[in-house]
């Protein structure tokens, strides 16, 4: 439903609200988990290997510019667990070193500005906590106590000063009702927004800035104190929306500061400008509608950059580069007039210009744009995903995933984007795997545009045989098809069962230009679904796509897809898998928290028979169409997802079986909109190929 929610876990670096879920998860662990030696038959890729991966992420700089410091969580199915653990290595790939074994894993690891310590969240005493180690390792020493556990952390350039996140409680109305009653259950809402993505809405998010001094933290004051909303924005903001000034002497911050249904209805966040020696804030994005994030200082503190959406309620706007001139408070739009979106901005040392990742025909790239000319350069290319950017020195740190390998860190020469791997995590095991080949295809839709799909063949691809083939539908719905490596919706995997797999960037998925990306508001049920329709006729022409077994799967705004085929695709498909998506659109209107979403994207609500947008979206719902389901239909769904809650897999199973279709419903009682946890990781994949294998071999 949201932008980039199914592929959170994969982007992020700092410790996001996505991750937070997985920490708690990780941290309560009583052994050490590490890499485990896992079966390999036949050089095939199963569930249980691909949660034997080493999963990279956070790469940090040093102070000196020498040594990355990464981490590394490792899962253990039988345990049902995982632990991260850290990592340095020189930038240009030697002196690797594993700086911890512990059973309870350490979070959001980065250097102290001198580079003697390395700050990192642990829960060893408890609660989640601020301790740090020697940069190999030993002396480790808890720094913060706060009582409910902290979710975040930077020190200030100068070291002087830690800010961290927190959860304080949420000042709820009616209180007075519950007295004596400390053991009812019940909740009174007064106003929207009382819960969001996978819990309820019981704490707000806060910052906190601390005087530091010699590993201890002083003079804690809470800058938000009595503020009523969350900084960093939950569920997806982390440490990456907070930023310090050079000199240590202010903060900027993104935040939403609204309220119930007005925070329901908008997406109007906005950077604040807090001096720590006044405590005066200031809003600096006054008058900017949409969402305002991510802020950046320039080396010299001149300047902060942000990434910008312009419109209020819009999501999945087109993100654009701004930068503020603190010495005159002038603002320019530097990407103007260039048609996509920037991610993960990074200031070159020198303030000349900043670094982006951004995607290139469905590959994530990094790219370079200088105050000077305003000129934006796509320095790598390649298919693969960048998915930051970190300038060291003479060259550039990034981590990068594909279709066919999960994430390492990489050394990219900034001129030319050349890159050379510098860490091996899971070299090892991906040599004794056969993996398809993904192959770029242009198909013509059916208003005469060129689409961009990926074709999947399986490993060991024969042209003289024929393969069952899964259409895949993206989530989002405006996440780009790119060289995602996902650890549910993994295409190696299903190329390793036999299939071959299409995945079209269909109409409404953005790095093919903004009118492309934004066609698909108010238009769920149409011109998208010809573009599949119309990838998957093209490459069912093929001799070695079997056009007599055709599957459709897809989840979040692909299970909509889905369910929408289900009853449109004129028996081209002999089997269908739909996780968590909408199956009656007037439902989710009035069951979703996220209400800006349905306005901007269904185009307003069911009973507004006046606007024909509207009215188009709710008479494109998949539930109308039941009476033409005649498809095999897997269901999946979790009773944690707020977002598209499970009564829409509930009632789209029960649909099913009373129309007599032959229909399974996967329900999944403590998981959210992904399946995060590793025994619910490997049922998903079980049950997934067992109802393809059963209806299309």
């Amino acid at each position: 439903m949201k932008k980039n929610i199914l592929f959170c876990v994969l982007a992020a670096f700092s410790l996001s609200a996505c991750q937070q879920s997985s920490v708690e998860k990780e941290g309560n662990n009583d052994e050490i988990i590490g890499p485990k030696n896992v079966e390999v038959i036949e050089r095939k890729l199963t569930p249980e290997i691909l949660w034997a991966f080493g999963r990279v992420s956070e790469p940090r700089l040093s102070p000196d510019k020498q040594y990355i410091l990464y981490g590394v969580t490792w899962y253990d199915v039988a345990q049902n667990k995982g632990n991260r653990e850290l990592y340095t290595i020189r930038t240009d790939g030697s002196e690797f070193t594993q700086i911890t074994r512990t059973p309870k894993g350490e979070y959001d690891a980065q250097w102290r500005p001198d580079g003697l310590r390395i700050g990192f969240l642990s829960s060893e005493s408890g609660s989640m906590q601020l301790w740090e180690m020697n940069p190999d390792g030993s002396d480790r020493k808890q720094v913060s106590y706060v009582d409910q556990g902290i979710t975040g952390f930077k020190y200030s350039p100068d070291g002087t000063r830690v800010f961290f996140t927190a959860e304080v409680p949420v000042q709820k109305p009616g209180q007075e009702l519950f007295t004596g009653l400390d053991k009812t259950s019940g909740r009174l809402m007064t106003d929207l927004f009382y819960r969001h993505w996978d819990s309820w809405v019981d704490t707000w998010s806060h910052i906190f800035v601390a005087d530091y001094s010699d590993g201890k933290l002083l003079n804690t004051l809470d800058i938000m104190k009595d503020e009523q909303w969350d900084a960093p924005l939950k569920p997806f903001g982390g440490t990456e929306q907070v930023a310090w000034s050079p000199d240590g002497s202010k903060l900027v911050y993104a935040c939403r500061k609204l309220v119930g249904k007005a925070c329901a209805l908008s997406t109007n966040s906005d950077l604040y400008e807090y001096t720590v020696q006044t405590g005066v804030t200031r809003n600096l994005t006054e008058g900017m509608a949409g969402y305002d994030l991510n802020p950046v200082f320039s080396p010299d503190g001149r300047f902060v950059a942000w990434e910008s959406m312009e419109r209020d309620g819009y999501e999945a706007d087109q993100i654009r580069l701004f930068v503020l001139d603190l010495t005159n408070n002038s603002k320019t739009y530097l990407t103007e007039g260039w048609d996509n979106d920037v991610h993960n901005l990074a200031w070159n040392p020198d303030g000349t210009g900043l670094w982006f990742t951004t995607a290139v025909e469905a590959c994530d790239q990094i790219a370079f744009i200088s105050l000077a000319d305003k000129k934006v350069k796509i320095v790598t290319n390649g298919i693969h995903d960048y998915q930051n950017v970190i300038p060291a020195g003479d060259a550039l740190i990034a981590a990068r995933m594909s279709m066919s390998q999960p994430t390492e860190l990489y050394r990219v020469d900034p001129n030319s984007g050349e890159a050379r791997m510098i860490t091996a995590t899971n070299t090892e095991l991906l040599a004794k795997l056969d993996f398809g080949k993904p192959v770029k295809r242009w198909v013509t839709t059916t208003d005469n545009q060129k689409m961009l799909t990926w074709v999947v063949l399986p490993p060991n691809f024969d042209s003289t045989q024929s393969y069952p083939t899964l259409l895949y539908c993206q989530g989002g719905p405006q996440s780009t098809v790119s060289q995602f490596w996902s650890y549910r919706w993994n295409f190696q995997m299903m190329a390793a069962n036999g299939y071959v797999i299409v995945a079209p960037n269909r109409r409404g998925v953005p790095g093919f230009g903004k009118a492309w990306n934004e066609q698909i508001s108010g238009d769920y049920g149409g011109q998208n679904m010809k573009d599949y329709l119309a990838a998957i006729d093209e490459v069912a022409k093929e001799s070695w796509a079997d056009e007599n077994r055709l599957g459709a799967v897809g989840a979040s705004y692909g299970g909509f897809s889905v369910y929408w085929l289900a009853g449109n695709h004129q028996k081209r498909f002999k089997a269908f898998i739909a996780h968590d998506g909408m199956f009656n659109l007037e439902q989710q209107y009035v069951e979703t928290e996220e209400m800006w979403f349905a306005n901007w994207d269904l185009g307003g609500p069911f009973w507004d028979k006046s606007n024909p947008v509207a009215q188009r979206s709710f008479a494109n719902s998949p539930h109308r169409f039941v009476d033409k389901w005649d498809t095999p239909i897997l269901v999946v769904h979790s009773e944690l997802d707020y977002r598209i809650v499970a009564s829409q897999g509930m009632a789209a199973f029960n649909a099913a079986q009373l129309r007599g279709i032959p229909s399974q419903y996967l329900y999944f009682p403590d998981e959210n909109h992904w399946v995060l946890q590793p025994q619910n990781g490997v049922l998903w994949q079980r049950v997934f190929f067992n109802w393809l294998d059963k209806w299309l071999k």
